[in-house]
């Protein structure tokens, strides 16, 4: 689309070398795909319990697995050691605890390549001249953005290991999903403007804010989900639409716990019942914003993302009602970043 004889993608792409765009977008799209699979493992890791099956945190040397039966008891007695087995999982055999420590060996494997691949493509357009100027300093801030969830991601580890504890504290467990959602914001924002998704269009002031309000309160509802996942508060109220036969639980289960902020993170009823108001809430605006957009070029993609929230949705509710079941978890937990991912297209597309 051409602005006042101004190409839009060329002018999104300064800093870019038009001979290294291809490459750029390729990379790019390949971190998108990686982080989806990043966060679904992750989900994973946190149905079977395995988060905190390894209690060491080595960021290099990490990356070696157990090989011999001596590191295997090895691994094994740091496990018992603490709090999650000790009051969780006391008589775990070594084949449960392989199991459990394969996942989050893969996760963290996992996140590993992500950086590796984040830091070589960095490196490879920066040192070729590929990128430059605030390109470069984008790319590199999100590279920093990157280095930090994984710190997040010990972080939360390591709550996990405290005494009397046998889960993640939830707040961190949320902070970590929050900042890889930040992430995968960021790879899809500069891939947008590098092109990958086809021709950005205009819109309105008002349609541009409305678009990346919506990536707000969807990244809102995903931190919401976040919360429900740390406080285990899906396996409890496993009805829908009433929940403990109300539409509204009662301000006594709502609220019982002190100080009060605590139960917005802890409180599984009011954790629970916070996500559901915030699911309602979003597929409100979707509609909303889907009925706004109507008759500019952005209308199907609106309507499209209402379409998305809308199956979000209902399979939220099927995983309440089946308990949370491991296949339904992690197609609840992907499919938010899909609705994520079209919702930040939909916003970044918009100029």
């Amino acid at each position: 689309m051409r602005v006042g004889g101004k190409n839009l993608h060329m002018e999104a792409l300064v800093g870019l070398r038009s001979d290294s765009a291809p490459a750029f977008r390729f990379w790019l799209l390949t971190l998108i795909v990686l982080v989806l699979v990043m966060v679904t493992v992750g989900g994973a890791t946190r149905l079977t319990g395995s988060g905190l099956s390894i209690t060491e945190w080595k960021p290099v040397l990490g990356a070696i697995p157990p090989l011999s039966a001596q590191d295997w008891a090895r691994e094994f007695a740091l496990y018992k050691a603490s709090p999650q087995y000790q009051l969780l999982n006391s008589g775990m055999s070594l084949g449960e605890f392989q199991f459990i420590y394969w996942w989050e060996w893969g996760h963290r494997q996992l996140g590993r390549f992500i950086g590796l691949v984040m830091l070589a493509g960095f490196l490879w357009f920066w040192l070729s001249g590929a990128i430059r100027g605030a390109l470069a300093a984008a790319t590199f801030g999100l590279g920093l953005l990157l280095g930090l969830q994984g710190t997040i991601g010990w972080i939360m580890v390591a709550s996990g290991l405290k005494p009397g504890m046998i889960a993640v504290a939830p707040v961190k467990l949320t902070l970590h999903l929050t900042f890889a959602c930040l992430f995968f914001i960021g790879l899809i924002v500069m891939a947008v403007r590098a092109g990958a998704f086809g021709a950005s269009r205009a819109a309105t002031h008002g349609l541009r804010i409305a678009a990346w309000a919506m990536v707000a309160a969807i990244l809102a509802q995903i931190a919401l989900g976040g919360l429900v996942a740390g406080s285990r508060s899906g396996l409890t109220y496993n009805t829908w639409p009433l929940m403990d036969g109300a539409l509204v639980p009662t301000a006594a289960k709502l609220f019982v716990m002190t100080p009060f902020w605590e139960n917005f993170v802890d409180n599984p009823t009011l954790v629970q019942f916070n996500h559901r108001l915030g699911a309602y809430l979003l597929l409100a605006f979707a509609l909303w914003h889907a009925v706004a957009a109507r008759g500019t070029a952005h209308a199907r993609s609106a309507w499209h993302l209402f379409a998305l929230v809308l199956a979000q949705g209902v399979l939220g509710i099927v995983t309440l009602l089946l308990v949370v079941p491991l296949w339904a978890g992690l197609a609840h937990q992907a499919m938010a970043m899909l609705v994520l991912g079209y919702g930040v297209m939909h916003a970044a597309r918009s100029v």
